[in-house]
């Protein structure tokens, strides 16, 4: 979403920060480049002007001149004017309210509202144990309630029964009496859409939140409008009260000034981000968090909560066990793959480490590529659980038949039975029975051990005992020279041991897949 706008103001900020003192005019010259990235991003003028106004004022003053490092100093000053404007701090959809809570969706057609609301309303079944009720109030477009009610069965939600004929307000008060009889605790609410902002659709709108006096308005906007989705929110406020706001197709390309500009114009918190069409990409939007990928400084909090929430605990121990024990056959690479996809790839989790914006051309020179990832797991589907528990017994007759299950060539087959055989030879190096090998240390540091209970930092003396097996100081991480990175205590491990270079990455000794053909 924020790549070309991360670009811009890496640069501009990386020439600023190699400088040993800065005069006024080196920081007005860096501010004249990071108006122009910001609007070339479709940030709003008015957001763009109040924002380096503001970076000008702390900029140009003693804070930067009387500092040790006035270039990293203009770098802190960006990336705090750039948490203010997204809203400083996370909020979370309100349920604090006598049940049932009413959640009025609204928005343009077109920008998600019927999808948004399912995903809401599962991740309140689901992480809230909340009993919900979801409502199509949309009379106007062909089977939208139809939509809804197959959304409903995919995440185990209960709709409101279709009844024909019925207006948006009769449909609004019917499934408010249903959700007080039936112990429902939250009622979504789905509007309809328009193309255009129009008094018809705000009418109707307006006449259902009178009627049903709901706890929360949340506007769905696509990411992907640019500088009108600004005065979309405007208008929705204004007539409605808008209580948060919901971006959706924020996986897409666009250049991010929806995002930056609805919170500063309307002062309505960015609640959730929809990152993709399934149930489950949905997202709670961070400031903080977003403020730091977009000026290339990663997501490391956000990476270990997703491999935390698709973490297994008991496959995570049967791998370290075998991890130990020198073995890695393919279902546990298979197991590996499936987990990188869960938590976004290969290129969502690079873009949330800290200082991969500066490996970029590397990393385009690499060509990698996640659809790699699918064509390996479907090489391994192709075989019987004796031949992925037994690689060595695939002969040429297997692997024709194994190529034509997963629609692949013999090349294919051999490509990943051979990094397979590197993985697994690393393991055997590593193995050094009962945790005393490189596996044992490295298990320990990475929470694989003792229950998988957290990921405590290493003590002095691990590390050098883990330096002497690895023949030498331990590789750099990205964004943290010469050491390991701080991550926060109590979190489970992510999985896999890494490349050596990043821990989490599924695979011993490299990446588990190729490049673009």
């Amino acid at each position: 979403m924020f790549e070309g706008l991360s670009d811009k103001l890496s640069n501009i900020l990386n020439g600023l920060t190699r400088r040993g003192a800065l005069t006024e005019e080196d920081v007005n010259a860096a501010l004249r480049e990071v108006r122009r990235a910001l609007l070339e991003a479709d940030v709003a003028l008015e957001v763009v002007r109040s924002f380096t106004d503001k970076v000008r004022a702390r900029a140009v003053g003693a804070e930067v001149v009387k500092s040790v490092s006035p270039g990293q100093q203009v770098v802190k000053i960006v990336h705090d004017q750039l948490v203010e404007m997204l809203g400083a701090d996370a909020e979370v959809i309100s349920l604090n309210a006598v049940p049932p809570v009413g959640i009025l969706m609204v928005g343009l057609q077109g920008s998600g509202k019927t999808t948004t609301t399912a995903k809401i309303a599962r991740r309140l079944k689901d992480r809230e144990n909340r009993k919900v009720l979801m409502a199509s109030l949309d009379t106007r477009r062909p089977a939208a309630m139809e939509q809804l009610a197959v959304l409903g069965k995919q995440v185990g939600v209960d709709t409101l029964p279709i009844v024909a004929g019925q207006s948006a307000v009769q449909i609004a008060r019917r499934a408010m009496e249903a959700a007080r009889l039936g112990g429902y605790d939250v009622v979504m609410l789905d509007t309809a859409g328009r193309v255009t902002v129009d008094e018809a659709l705000m009418v109707e709108a307006a006449e259902v939140r009178t009627a049903t006096g709901p706890h929360e308005v949340l506007l769905v906007a696509d990411a992907l409008t640019g500088q009108d989705a600004v005065n979309t929110a405007r208008a929705f406020d204004q007539r409605l009260g808008v209580t948060g706001i919901v971006l959706t197709r924020m996986d897409g390309d666009a250049r991010g000034g929806a995002a930056l500009s609805m919170r500063a114009v309307t002062g309505k918190p960015i609640k959730l981000i929809g990152t993709g069409e399934k149930v489950d990409a949905l997202e709670e939007f961070h400031p903080s968090r977003v403020a730091n990928r977009i000026l290339g400084m990663g997501d490391i909090v956000s990476l270990v909560e997703k491999a935390a929430e698709n973490f297994d605990a008991e496959k995570a121990q049967r791998m370290a066990d075998k991890m130990r024990k020198g073995k890695f056959d393919l279902e546990d690479l298979r197991d590996q793959l499936a987990q990188m996809e869960k938590i976004g790839g290969i290129g969502g989790m690079l873009g949330m480490l800290p200082g991969i914006a500066k490996m970029k051309s590397q990393l385009e020179n690499a060509n990698l590529d996640d659809r790699v990832i699918k064509r390996q797991r479907a090489i391994i589907d192709s075989m019987t659980p004796a031949e992925r528990r037994n690689p060595d017994i695939l002969k040429a007759s297997r692997k024709k038949r194994i190529a034509a299950g997963a629609g692949m060539k013999v090349e294919d087959i051999n490509k990943l039975l051979k990094m397979h055989r590197q993985m697994a030879d690393m393991m055997k190096m590593m193995g050094g029975g009962k945790g005393k090998g490189m596996a044992g240390q490295l298990g320990k540091m990475f929470g694989l051990g003792g229950g998988m209970g957290g990921m405590p930092q290493p003590t002095p003396e691990q590390i050098e005992a883990l330096q002497k097996q690895m023949g030498g100081k331990l590789p750099d991480f990205p964004g943290n020279a010469g050491g390991l990175p701080a991550m926060p205590k109590g979190v489970p491990g992510l999985p896999g041991l890494g490349s050596g270079k990043i821990p989490g990455l599924p695979g011993i000794g490299g990446f588990p897949f190729g490049k673009k053909k």
